[in-house]
């Protein structure tokens, strides 16, 4: 278990099987990229304005074997959709529609799951990288976890970004593959999401806590307490991660929710700074200081004034949970994760019926210090910290109680994996 329990050799050796066959090549010559999915215990919704959030990796994500084609082709292979997508990296590559568009047309992702490739290959070409070797490759996430709410649209941009560079012996760091894979969600899909998810999946490092300025781009690691000789055994035996699948998925490029929140707030840190003085600064919420909120914020409309007061108020969950994370202090940690997720249903404003209604099971199921949505809150899953003690017996309440409250999606769900036990895991690498 801990560090190196996912990806287990049996996955490795199967999908460099499938590659081998796949490239006519031998097994040896197969690399792997790990690309795990994250979840933010603290800091929902504000990386877009600035914020300072929270993050850590899980031991779930996506896994892409590949080999360099040996030409221009790129030609790749799904564990999950059929068919396979094949494009040259001597393409260019255009973005797609704006999301704000009317006429957008959700992605099928049975017929248009490759597009994700030809977004790395965007980002960096848009960035004047020369690439002349392709790759073969079979990308595979874990079953029920996609459009989880867990950032598996960053874990795969990640996975093709560092596929591609290291095919074509690229040498990129982490924080350039955050501007790439921000490239790819900005400007290829035209999603008004912050830096936030792809920050976890390429800084995170095994049992920390990610502490990610999204103004300065400063972050820093918190490492769990030394509470003895054997003090990561002993923290990791403190706490699991529990996933709780909702049924409900909606892509973010085509719900109109998402990026109308990110406009509001742009809209109240345009208000507070025009009172403030300061109307030339560029609107986000960072650039707004709490005297100022403070003073002004009577002046905001209703709707404006509930994002500018999760904006402040996560701000400072945030700085009281890397406080407590530092001290083993899990249980304090979690109730800063609920009051997060009762935030971002009052005064962020999302948050479907079922998400709500299976938050609230995770908050009386036993051992469970804290649960919020996970993502943006529109579809997916809820996070929440438990005591490892209590993990298995948590889960089997949480998939018993949802059914109650929502049958028809439960039903949807695969009842080995609508409620997941996870650790902690670390960041992007190729192996």
């Amino acid at each position: 278990m801990g560090e190196w329990s996912w990806p287990s050799e049996a996955q490795l050796n199967g999908i460099r099987q499938t590659v081998s066959e796949m490239a006519g090549r031998g097994i040896e010559d197969v690399r792997v990229v790990v690309s795990p999915y994250r979840i933010c215990p603290l800091g929902a919704h504000i990386d877009h304005q600035g914020g300072t959030v929270s993050a850590m990796t899980i031991n779930k994500g996506i896994l892409l074997g590949f080999v360099p084609s040996g030409d221009t082709q790129v030609i790749l292979r799904s564990g999950q959709f059929k068919g396979e997508a094949r494009f040259r990296v001597d393409e260019v590559q255009c973005p797609r529609k704006n999301a704000n568009d009317a006429s957008e047309i959700e992605i099928d992702e049975d017929c248009d799951w490759g597009s994700y490739a030809r977004g790395a290959l965007y980002a960096l070409q848009s960035r004047q990288n020369s690439l002349v070797q392709g790759i073969i490759g079979y990308i595979i996430g874990p079953e029920g976890m996609d459009s989880s709410g867990l950032s598996s649209s960053a874990a795969v941009g990640v996975a093709y970004l560092m596929a591609l560079e290291t095919a074509n012996n690229l040498a990129v760091s982490p924080e350039e593959n955050i501007e790439y894979d921000r490239l790819i969600e900005n400007e290829f899909w035209g999603l008004r999401n912050g830096i936030l998810d792809q920050s976890a999946i390429l800084l995170s490092s095994y049992g920390c806590l990610l502490c990610m300025n999204c103004k300065t781009k400063e972050h820093k690691l918190i490492h769990p307490p030394k509470l003895g000789e054997n003090h990561e055994t002993e923290w990791q035996q403190a706490y699991k991660i529990l996933l709780a699948f909702s049924g409900l998925k909606h892509n973010l490029t085509v719900n109109p929710g998402y990026n109308r929140r990110v406009a509001e707030c742009q809209e109240a840190a345009a208000v507070l700074l025009h009172a403030s003085g300061d109307g030339a600064a560029e609107p986000l919420l960072s650039n707004v200081e709490p005297e100022a909120y403070q003073t002004h914020k009577h002046i905001l409309e209703p709707n404006l004034a509930k994002r500018a007061e999760h904006y402040f108020s996560e701000n400072m969950r945030v700085s009281k949970g890397f406080k407590a994370w530092a001290s083993g202090r899990f249980e304090d940690f979690g109730t800063l994760i609920s009051e997060s997720g009762l935030s971002s249903i009052q005064n962020y404003e999302c948050g479907s019926e079922p998400l709500i209604q299976l938050r609230q099971i995770l908050l009386r199921a036993p051992g469970v210090f804290g649960a919020r949505f996970s993502g943006a809150g529109f579809r997916g899953c809820c996070v929440a910290l438990v005591d490892t003690d209590h993990a298995a017996e948590a889960a089997t309440f949480v998939r018993e109680e949802y059914k109650k409250v929502q049958p028809e999606l439960a039903s949807l769900l695969n009842p080995d994996t609508a409620v997941m036990i996870c650790e902690a895991g670390d960041s992007a690498r190729v192996i």
